[in-house]
């Protein structure tokens, strides 16, 4: 009997023991993880060294690539303005496609169905610090915390990155930790004004840069959109010095914002959510830099427009590469399945923790993009055909012998049927997304085109949509 208490007393801590256990494996496993979303602007799908550019001096991010995984085939529908990343960045936070927001600002969206609204309900913390000029203004604001640094100048663009990460390290230092966080960094860089710190322009010493393989002098057409903005930022026809500068430029902006997202991680890692917090780098558009004759981004090519990078790294993500392909939009519904939230009904976005957690290789069987009403494209893991049907000008590629898009097949005769059937796809896909803009016009206009007799300087300003 006197040994009672004693058994007693051992089975309740035994009790204690195992219960406290429990409840700090429950408590490790409802953690949620953070998201950091790094959204560059204007940074084209190869603009990482890991991403193919050898020349690039990128080993922050490319870190991601190696731990992470990377969709080598993400893009940003469409645009029905000449600022592609209003419309883009509309569609990432709003999850609706590009002719469901006709104004690109998508002001008929309830500001609860956000993505940092929506986000903010299954618990986090938002923060958002990013230039405020075309971009979703409702979305914007729906964050906890929205600091807007529109850096245009190219005085204020020097230093933009190094501004922007200040920003997100004072706020992971004073933030609280008793709930998980949701940044959207979303710095004005690459962009033009293309200004780094002089540091980061001496490693790119522009009579040494290659030429893209796809350079031209001049595009063998007309596009519907050859005088827009970015187009005047070079001369006609494009020469390989000017080209080369701009090149240049371009890469000392990515090793300038390279450098300072080093220094997030690094903050994330001194206070203990390095490994607690999934990263995501992407960009909200792509860019020509003198592929096919061209400087901007309203254009459907591969090294163009609407083809972005977009690595996703962290805890339980598989690593590898994946060329599931993919839209901007669809990291609404992925951000959502990532930290327990409910997607919202109109997102139209589909999710890609499938891939991500290995239980899926894609999600779409074609992927379509559009500009305006003068191109529209679809494409599938081999062949792309693009049409431009106010010339009536249809290009066919087929991408896996031919990456640049260096040889047109459309008009060969026995390519006939594939054009046939992608066009049909192409149609359907318009279909499936509100697009009614005709694929062939009554009267279409020449194709030549002619450069302007002025000839634009080489002065950057801000997009206008």
């Amino acid at each position: 009997m006197h040994n009672l208490p004693t058994m007693q007393s051992k089975r309740l801590v035994l009790t204690l023991v195992f219960g406290l256990v429990g409840l700090t494996a429950f408590a490790a496993e409802a953690r949620k993880v953070n998201i950091l979303h790094i959204h560059a602007d204007d940074h084209r799908a190869d603009g990482l060294h890991a991403l193919g550019n050898r020349l690039l001096k990128t080993p922050n991010l490319d870190s991601l690539v190696q731990r992470g995984m990377t969709f080598t085939h993400c893009y940003t529908m469409g645009s029905m303005v000449g600022a592609v990343c209003l419309p883009s960045r509309t569609m990432l936070l709003s999850g609706k496609s590009w002719l469901r927001i006709p104004d690109g600002r998508a002001k008929d969206v309830d500001a609860s169905q956000t993505l940092p609204k929506v986000l903010g309900a299954a618990g986090y913390e938002t923060f958002h610090v990013g230039k405020g000029g075309n971009e979703f203004t409702a979305g914007l604001r729906a964050f906890d915390t929205n600091i807007i640094m529109d850096d245009h100048s190219p005085e204020l663009r020097r230093g933009s990155s190094e501004r922007h990460a200040d920003a997100t390290i004072q706020f992971l230092k004073a933030r609280k930790q008793d709930k998980p966080f949701y940044i959207y960094f979303a710095p004005p860089v690459p962009h033009d004004p293309r200004v780094a710190a002089p540091e980061f322009h001496k490693f790119y010493d522009p009579k040494r840069i290659p030429l893209p393989a796809a350079f031209l002098p001049q595009h063998p057409f007309d596009n519907g959109e050859m005088t827009v903005r970015d187009e005047q930022l070079a001369p006609w026809p494009r020469t390989p010095k000017d080209t080369k500068q701009q090149l240049a430029d371009y890469y000392a902006c990515v090793t300038g914002l390279d450098h300072h997202v080093g220094r997030i991680f690094d903050q994330l890692k001194a206070s203990g959510e390095w490994e607690n917090t999934i990263i995501i780098f992407t960009g909200d558009n792509g860019l020509s830099l003198g592929e096919h004759g061209l400087f901007g981004k309203q254009n459907l090519y591969e090294f163009g427009g609407m083809h972005v990078p977009c690595v996703i790294a962290g805890p339980s993500i598989a690593k590898g590469r994946s060329a599931a392909l993919i839209y901007l939009m669809d990291l609404f519904p992925t951000f959502c399945d990532l930290a327990g939230a409910t997607v919202p009904e109109a997102v139209e976005g589909r999710s890609l923790a499938p891939i991500l957690h290995g239980k899926a290789t894609k999600v779409r069987d074609v992927l379509y993009t559009g500009y305006r009403n003068c191109q529209r494209s679809i494409r599938d893991d081999r062949w792309k055909l693009i049409r431009y049907p106010l010339v009536d000008k249809t290009q066919l590629f087929d991408l896996r012998k031919d990456p640049h898009e260096l040889k047109n097949l459309a008009d060969q005769p026995r390519h006939a049927a594939k054009v046939t059937d992608l066009t049909s796809l192409l149609q359907r896909e318009m279909e499936r997304y509100a697009d009614l803009a005709p694929l062939k016009v009554t009267v279409p206009k020449p194709a030549a085109w002619t450069p302007p007799p002025k000839q634009p300087t080489a002065k950057s300003r801000s997009d206008k949509p």
